[in-house]
């Protein structure tokens, strides 16, 4: 079967280390976490972002709804990790699979590459609509994340 990714890339105006921020800092990430609730409860990210650490999408009330691990780490050039919804089964996963963030600053501004998937994995041949509607939120989620690096 063929891998399903989403696959977005956006220019920042503003060097690697804010894009990193605006990605990583908890303040940050509760800005645009929350554009993957898909009109439930809305939930933020924590995560001390160093290698094989837990990484938790909590709601509110502080209940675990996303869960996953960093699986690799390049301070302000690479960042990934696993996204597991935790009301469902875990699909298998390669080393490439999760979310990743691809950074590459020149001349002051940074390109930031967002690879995530591989939706084939997920059962009942439904990946595709998972990952049409995981483009479709990280479509709103990258403007975010570059305002955000752009204003600080």
């Amino acid at each position: 079967m063929e891998k399903l990714y989403v696959d977005q890339t956006v220019t920042i105006n503003a060097p690697a280390t804010k894009v990193w921020e605006a990605l990583t800092k908890p303040e940050s990430t509760a800005q645009w976490a929350k554009e993957f609730s898909s009109g439930g409860p809305e939930f933020h990210i924590e995560s001390d972002w160093q290698m094989g650490s837990p990484v938790e999408w909590k709601g509110a009330d502080g209940t675990v709804i996303v869960e996953g691990n960093v699986t690799a780490l390049e301070p302000l050039k690479l960042l990934r990790f696993t996204v597991f919804d935790t009301r469902s089964e875990r699909p298998k996963v390669g080393p490439e699979d999760g979310i990743t963030f691809q950074l590459s600053e020149q001349n002051g501004q940074t390109s930031l590459h967002v690879l995530q998937g591989d939706f084939s994995t997920i059962p009942d041949g439904n990946g595709q609509k998972y990952r049409d509607k995981s483009a479709e939120t990280w479509s709103r989620v990258l403007p975010i994340v570059k305002k955000i690096a752009e204003q600080t």
